[in-house]
């Protein structure tokens, strides 16, 4: 089922339309929710997601720097692209559904998990406190050889001697276990699941919410565009502008 985002205006403020109250009604009915969001989240405060025509950085896509191979070839190299993404991040602002988001989620009236396969740390600077990151961070690093956690990102060596690399997860590497064992338990443990700017295509984390629905929990997308084939309901709009009205 897809419904629509259809906003009216009384006296210059938004009100809801029949649709968004039904799934607000969802919300009210149930204690425990998991948010599972994507790069299209992040999209909408002005973060590339990387995956489009975004453009070359020194002349190779991004995803071309975000492999242990390129690592080991150039890692000072990788190193200057991860401050140039942590740059654009830091610049960047939380939307108004991140921080409808981050003032639902932190409330009394449900238990939110947010399972993310962002590494900006957005969700946290909403205000967001039980957040899993399924791609790690840009906001740390570890070890390369021994994998010691370091949150000093002006430094480039572990005390073992090893390069020290940003704590995200690069194409060919498999996801942190501990994380992934969270996440799933969120997904599985939820009464309802919001998915939010992702078309939930790129594997393993994907497979989260296949898990979910195969599982008959509910899922609510919210995308631009439907995306998703294993959705309960569809509203269709950006988080920007949906979630404040939605959480309101």
């Amino acid at each position: 089922m897809i419904l629509n985002d259809s906003f009216s205006s009384v006296g210059g403020s938004p009100t809801l339309s029949t649709e968004i109250e039904a799934v607000r009604g969802m919300l009210q009915s149930v204690g425990k929710v998991a948010v599972f969001t994507g790069a299209g989240m992040s999209a909408e405060s002005g973060i590339p997601t990387f995956r489009g025509d975004g453009g070359l950085w020194r002349g190779r896509r991004p995803e071309e720097w975000a492999t242990p191979q390129a690592f080991m070839q150039s890692p000072e190299e990788v190193r200057e692209f991860y401050q140039w993404r942590r740059g654009i991040v830091e610049e960047a602002q939380p939307h108004a559904g991140h921080l409808a988001l981050g003032k639902w989620s932190s409330g009394d009236s449900h238990h939110v998990e947010i399972v993310t396969q962002n590494v900006d740390g957005l969700h946290q600077r909403s205000g967001c406190s039980r957040v899993w990151e399924l791609h790690g961070s840009l906001w740390s690093q570890h070890c390369h050889d021994c994998g010691t956690q370091e949150s000093d990102l002006e430094k480039t060596h572990c005390p073992c001697g090893g390069r020290l690399r940003p704590s995200v997860v690069w194409f060919g590497e498999g996801l942190p276990s501990g994380v992934w064992a969270e996440s799933e338990r969120a997904m599985r443990e939820s009464e309802l699941i919001l998915v939010i700017g992702t078309s939930a295509v790129v594997y393993p984390a994907a497979g989260l919410v296949g898990m979910a629905a195969r599982e008959g929990i509910p899922i609510v997308e919210i995308n631009p565009e439907p995306a998703l084939d294993s959705q309960t309901v569809c509203i269709t709009g950006p988080a920007a502008k949906v979630l404040p009205i939605l959480l309101a």
